[in-house]
């Protein structure tokens, strides 16, 4: 059976030797048995010179040029540098392992839910991600006066365990207008556009192409040519939280403001303002929009044609079918 990943990458260590980051330029998902081994069994050390000309002699032996190559670039550069080779698609139990597992999803290898992240938020530290790079939080205040002293000020752009995805990879033909709104781990597909209020999460993402000015959650897939409206939401599924994973399917829309808690299938609308949780009372209508019967909307999760409202007389949230796909703005996806 062959190893699930690997991958060659360079990163940041605190004061006393642990990581903060690291950056995989070219991760590997179900690497060459021979490629597997040469990676694995490095621990988390960084590896010197030594160990990564031996990387690289291995490798052009075993015909991995590419990974030659990158180990004799990296050996010159004199940064902290790491090998991570997974056999199995486990739970990260490191720092490297987790930053492996996060380049598998934004470089397009993997699927949202489809590597095992179990446990990343108690492997991942907090950290400073600053103008300088990654900072260890109890380090940071010496590098701020450090800072001043010089005349200059340490930019802190955001504490957080996941740093912005842009920082260590920028997909194929999409547009982020911030990029502090989409984080490592996010899968953006080609011809996504993620708008300034939008934001991807890791573990999430869309297939592309679709607008995204709302809220793709942790473990939630939005499917192509689907719209995300301004301030909208899904609700979304933390590693290991939850059986009910949320989706969106092809050619939806989901309104400004709006929400979802159920998975929707393929061509569905939620008009603007409305929130659909699995507990949700939907009415559901018939051809002639009469009244045949309520129900929760978790039994409606994952079907398509439904346009989901609420009644602006009554306030009852409605349900009816939409057999007409929505017109998508082709011209403007066309252009991602």
């Amino acid at each position: 059976m062959s190893a699930y990943a690997a991958g060659l990458g360079l990163g940041t260590r605190d004061s006393q030797g642990r990581w903060l980051d690291v950056f995989f330029p070219a991760p590997i998902l179900s690497p060459s048995d021979a490629l597997a081994e040469i990676l694995s069994g490095h621990g988390t050390d960084p590896l010197d010179v030594a160990a990564l000309e031996s990387i690289a002699t291995a490798c052009e032996a075993s015909g991995e040029q590419a990974t030659a190559s990158l180990a004799r670039r990296i050996a010159g550069s004199g940064q902290p540098a790491t090998a991570v080779g997974l056999a199995e698609d486990t739970g990260p139990d490191s720092v490297p392992a987790a930053y492996l597992k996060l380049h598998l999803l934004s470089h397009r290898l993997v699927l949202p839910q489809q590597t095992n992240l179990q446990g990343v938020f108690g492997v991942l530290p907090n950290v400073a991600w600053t103008n300088l790079g990654a900072i260890a939080i109890d380090e940071l205040p010496a590098r701020q006066l450090d800072a001043r002293l010089r005349g200059d000020v340490l930019e802190v752009s955001c504490v957080d365990k996941f740093p912005k995805m842009t920082n260590y990879v920028v997909p194929a033909g999409v547009r982020i207008a911030h990029t502090a709104r989409v984080r490592l781990g996010a899968y953006v597909g080609e011809g996504t556009t993620v708008m300034h209020e939008g934001f991807i999460n890791f573990n999430a993402g869309t297939v592309g192409p679709g607008m995204i000015e709302g809220r793709v959650s942790a473990g939630v897939l939005i499917g192509a040519d689907s719209d995300l409206g301004g301030g909208c939401s899904t609700m979304g599924t933390l590693s290991g939280g939850g059986d009910i994973i949320i989706s969106v399917g092809k050619q939806c829309l989901i309104g400004a403001n709006a929400g979802v808690g159920i998975p929707l299938g393929d061509r569905c609308t939620v008009e603007a303002g409305l929130y659909v949780t699995a507990g949700t009372k939907v009415t559901m209508l018939d051809g002639e929009r009469n009244a045949i019967e309520t129900l929760s909307a978790r039994e409606l999760a994952g079907m398509s044609d439904l346009l989901f409202r609420r009644n602006s007389l009554n306030g009852a949230v409605e349900c009816l079918t939409n057999r007409t796909a929505i017109e998508l703005n082709s011209e403007l996806h066309a252009h991602n």
